[in-house]
């Protein structure tokens, strides 16, 4: 029994939901999108979504709860939206934007320049004293998400100094150097 797939999704004011042939469209002020779904059952009824199996087989029971995150996310993109944020540790490490072209330099020889999608919004924070952060908002929480990722793979936060690319609030598993 799927704990998370039962639950229903509530429709905040504002935003519309429609389901048509195994694609549902989620509309609200922040944007739109869709999503194919297959093998579960999709309805909208008294301003909540329900996401229903017609059995218990095993790729059934795998997706309920799949397509019900996926409603959630996606009506919570559309009404409030979704951010990440994340932290430049290092010396020298810098970050700037002019519109959707991200500017790294994360101590290689050159800089890093990346094109980021125009449903991305970004935004450069650089503070003297202060590490400098990147702030990532869309509507669209998977899409954020792969940009945030992305970015943090050009440096991973390394376990001795914690240099690197992380995210705001992220613990790092620090390790101890040699002792002399």
């Amino acid at each position: 029994m799927s704990r998370i797939g039962n639950n229903p999704v509530a429709i905040p004011e504002g935003v519309t939901v429609d389901v048509k042939d195994n694609v549902v469209t989620v509309k609200g002020k922040l944007g739109e999108l869709t999503q194919n779904y297959d093998t579960v059952e999709i309805k909208v009824e008294d301003g909540n979504v329900l996401v229903t199996r017609s059995s218990d087989n095993k790729d059934q029971k795998a997706k309920h709860g799949l397509y019900r995150s996926l409603m959630h996310n996606m009506i919570e993109g559309v009404s409030k939206g979704w951010s990440k944020e994340l932290e430049l540790v290092g010396v020298g490490y810098r970050a700037s934007n002019q519109g959707q072209k991200l500017d790294l330099a994360l101590g290689f020889s050159h800089n890093i320049v990346l094109n980021v999608a125009p449903e991305v919004k970004i935004e450069t924070i650089s503070e003297k004293g202060k590490n400098p952060i990147i702030k990532l908002t869309s509507h669209d929480k998977q899409l954020v998400g792969q940009v945030a990722a992305k970015i943090r793979g050009f440096r991973r936060p390394e376990p001795y100094k914690g240099k690197g690319v992380k995210f705001v609030g992220e613990e790092l598993r620090r390790k101890a150097g040699k002792s002399a």
